[in-house]
């Protein structure tokens, strides 16, 4: 029998948005337990936006030149570096330099081949948001993930 505190917590046998014991995440769109086409921890989810930001900074700073370091303006530079250097390479091949380097991408939850430009967009939008990445569901997708219909799937 369930204690009166499991009735109400994410995650207690008695909530109807966890799956099933034998369930893991992404069991519920297809995907595999492990391997290539499971789902991606946040850690390495983390790891890939860090390389994306790192590789921002840096071309933010080749095209603005060292003299940008002391300006206010460096921080929306970089962001706007970032938010091209994610969304287009995300529509196109659903995938950034960061995912590429740590062996994820970005799937469509129908699985189409193209996650597209208009969810892309979206999805990069909510992600630099930073609060959407963190709150997250049983499957690991975070807000911006669920809005555009899409996971983070391992290619490797």
């Amino acid at each position: 029998m369930a204690r009166w505190h499991e009735s109400w917590l994410p995650g207690s046998p008695v909530d109807p948005d966890t799956p099933a014991a034998d369930g893991h995440p992404g069991a519920k769109f297809g995907l595999p337990r492990e391997g290539v086409g499971a789902t991606v921890g946040f850690g390495r989810r983390l790891g890939g936006v860090a390389i994306d930001w790192m590789i921002a900074y840096a071309l933010a700073l080749f095209f603005s030149g060292l003299d940008a370091l002391g300006s206010s303006s460096l921080g929306w530079t970089v962001w706007l570096v970032w938010f091209a250097l994610t969304a287009l390479p995300t529509a196109i091949f659903g995938m950034t330099p960061g995912m590429v380097a740590l062996g994820m991408r970005v799937a469509r939850v129908d699985m189409a081949p193209l996650v597209g430009l208009p969810r892309a967009l979206l999805r990069t939008l909510l992600l630099g948001i930073v609060v959407p990445p963190i709150v997250r569901d049983d499957d690991g997708r975070g807000w911006h993930d669920r809005a555009t219909r899409t996971i983070v799937i391992r290619t490797r």
